[in-house]
């Protein structure tokens, strides 16, 4: 087991960072719908689905 850690700790490295950024992004996905802010990043003006992504208000 040991040995297959050690022959295999770049690939390893990589996964837990790739791991960390995908739940930085999930989480920051999490805090914006929270606030009400859409997930596309762009605005509404243009957008076909502009009425049913959002709620009136």
């Amino acid at each position: 087991m040991l040995t297959w850690i050690s022959g295999n700790v770049a690939t390893i490295i990589i996964c837990v960072i790739l791991l960390t950024v995908v739940a930085a992004v999930i989480g920051k996905m999490v805090r914006n719908k929270k606030k009400g802010k859409s997930s596309c990043g762009c605005g509404c003006e243009g957008c076909a689905m502009r009425g049913s992504c959002h709620s009136k208000k």
